[in-house]
């Protein structure tokens, strides 16, 4: 997937509002954002700002590398890919998914069963 295009980048920031939400995310990926947005706001810069331009590139800087270090977490809000979490609702339940089974019964019940039909 393309990276450094400024579609996938706003839309990628668009994710983070969508990731915040989510129970599920650990809260390491959580505190990254919100240390990205605390970086915004604070007073110092790795540039100094002795001329105004220059001084934005760290904070630039600083969200590319958030963004490219979470892009797998946040291409799953982006696209969409992430599904409903039901783990609450199944909480301490038995489930099993992707199972084949065929019910076997009674042989002289199917027998008569299919008797029944043939005979209407």
């Amino acid at each position: 997937m393309q990276f450094w295009s400024f579609r996938v980048i706003f839309s990628r920031l668009k994710a983070i509002r969508f990731m915040m939400a989510d129970r599920t995310v650990p809260k390491t990926k959580k505190a990254l954002i919100i240390a990205g947005i605390i970086y915004l706001f604070l007073p110092f810069d790795l540039i100094p700002a002795l001329v105004f331009p220059l001084s934005l590139i760290d904070d630039v800087v600083v969200w590319l590398l958030i963004i490219w270090y979470l892009r797998k977490e946040l291409d799953v809000y982006w696209t969409g890919e992430k599904s409903k979490d039901l783990s609450k609702k199944y909480r301490n339940r038995d489930i099993v998914d992707d199972v084949d089974f065929e019910v076997e019964g009674d042989k002289e019940a199917e027998a008569e069963t299919t008797e029944e039909k043939n005979n209407v």
